[in-house]
């Protein structure tokens, strides 16, 4: 009896060694993939579609101008003798800004001014002999009428007394011409001296005291200077051809400045160029922008107020982290116009919307009978209008649809969908998901290429969190 028990206790022994060792295998085989897990399931990231604000941004970057600004040229030419403003300056309408030596206008003047008092003494005189034509016209026109001269005395009397009334009318012409040329000389005289048009900063002076400048009434006139209103700036970007249908007078924007790196301003877009500018044409690199210009409305530039100068600002360091921010021109700006706005829109993130061919989905079909035959007919369709027997040679056309997947029961399910507007992170749904559910968001690879409809799925969203923060 005793001799049993123990055969048995050794079966029972020997059972529960294999049944751990069954056990160890199968947490092995499990963790390795052995069985327990579906050789085609693929890890995913997801995340859930919700309702949100959406914002449609077109982004262009360019330079800050000022709104306002003038460019400086002479009318005449010369040496600049006074200069007495600095760049940087602040000025008052009609203050001076430069003078340019005047002696050679002063002396043209008095040249002037000579040759018109030579041309009125030549209208006195002249209008002596009219009067002296005139008289004797009019005896030898009586005596004529009496018969006591020849006609060939009368003719020759007439035709002095017009000639000395042509000739005083020309020189009342001279004359006239000569006070012309006396005023010009005059008025290029007074432009040799050069005021400020307007209030403004100088922004931009190009020459120094001494130079000689070129008047702009010979050819293209030296830019002297420019001066702006550098109180209220803006900024000039070029957008791209498919983007600009898009932009709108009106339309806000938001401004960063590399300048400013953490802070952000607001913009309006104020006019938007109706030409466009072309780069590279006629090669492939051939670029279609329209010049926007963006009037910054955030508080910028205070201190350059009316009476103001830049030597008389406190300096912005003094003002701690708080100071108003001063804009120059030349500074690079991005911009981001807000174009388009969607309320409580059903909104994925960017990157799980995809595109499929489905003309390749119903080709590669093993289940669907019905889609078999409409690719068949379609081959001999296309095959009848190639005039060729060879289905092989046919080249299928693509048929690119914009899906999501979601996950359902452990499965990956392609729904189609119609999009909307996007932002910088989430685009808009219209037709296909609803608030809640699932979609697959990565990895880009398995997303972009290998998923497809029915997949076996895992949902792993710590493992791409991790990365997501290590990469940060």
């Amino acid at each position: 009896m005793a001799k049993k028990q123990g055969a048995t206790r050794k079966l029972f022994t020997i059972l529960a060694v294999v049944l751990v060792l069954l056990v160890i295998l199968g947490l092995i085989g499990v963790k390795s993939g052995w069985f327990g897990k579906r050789a085609d399931a693929k890890e995913v990231e997801t995340a859930s579609v919700r309702l949100k604000t959406i914002t449609q941004l077109v982004s262009a970057t360019g330079t800050i101008e000022p709104v306002t600004e003038v460019k400086i040229s002479p009318s005449v030419s010369g040496e600049i003798i006074d200069l007495p403003i600095q760049e940087g300056n602040y000025v008052h309408k009609g203050d001076l800004l430069l003078q340019i030596k005047p002696d050679l206008y002063k002396a043209s003047i008095d040249q002037l001014q000579a040759n018109l008092l030579a041309q009125k003494a030549q209208m006195e005189r002249n209008h002596a002999d009219l009067l002296k034509a005139q008289a004797s016209f009019k005896q030898q026109s009586e005596l004529y009428q009496k018969g006591l001269i020849s006609e060939m005395d009368y003719i020759s009397s007439k035709s002095s007394y017009e000639a000395a009334q042509a000739n005083y009318n020309a020189s009342k012409y001279q004359v006239q011409n000569a006070d012309a040329q006396l005023r010009r000389a005059n008025e290029e005289l007074q432009q040799t001296i050069i005021r400020a048009p307007m209030d403004g900063t100088i922004s931009q002076l190009n020459v120094k005291n001494g130079e000689t400048v070129v008047g702009s009434s010979q050819m293209q006139g030296t830019d002297l200077m420019h001066i702006a209103h550098m109180g209220q700036m803006q900024v000039e970007v070029k957008v791209n051809e498919n983007d600009i249908v898009n932009v709108a007078d009106g339309d806000t924007t938001r401004i960063s400045v590399d300048a400013y790196p953490n802070r952000k301003f607001s913009g309006i877009v104020t006019q938007i160029a109706n030409s466009a500018t072309v780069t590279g044409q006629g090669t492939n690199e051939q670029m279609t922008n329209y010049l926007v210009k963006i009037k910054i409305v955030s508080r910028h530039n205070e201190q350059f107020g009316e009476g103001n100068s830049i030597a008389k600002q406190v300096p912005l360091e003094s003002k701690g982290k708080a100071f108003m921010p001063v804009f120059k021109p030349g500074m690079t700006a991005s911009v981001d116009i807000e174009t388009q706005t969607v309320k409580n829109a059903i909104a994925v993130p960017i990157q799980a919307v995809t595109v499929r061919d489905f003309s390749k989905i119903k080709a590669n079909s093993k289940d669907s009978a019905s889609a078999k035959n409409e690719m068949a007919d379609n081959g001999k369709n296309n095959a009848t209008k190639a005039d060729t027997s060879s289905s092989d040679l046919l080249i299928p056309k693509e048929d690119l649809r914009k899906v999501v997947f979601i996950v359902d029961n452990g499965k990956a399910k392609r729904i189609q969908v119609k999009t909307g507007i996007s932002d910088e992170t989430h685009t808009q749904i219209i037709e296909g998901v609803k608030p809640g559910e699932e979609v697959i968001i990565g990895p880009y690879r398995i997303l972009s290429r290998e998923l497809s409809d029915g997949d076996a799925v895992k949902v792993n969203n710590d493992k791409y969190k991790l990365l997501a923060e290590q990469e940060k």
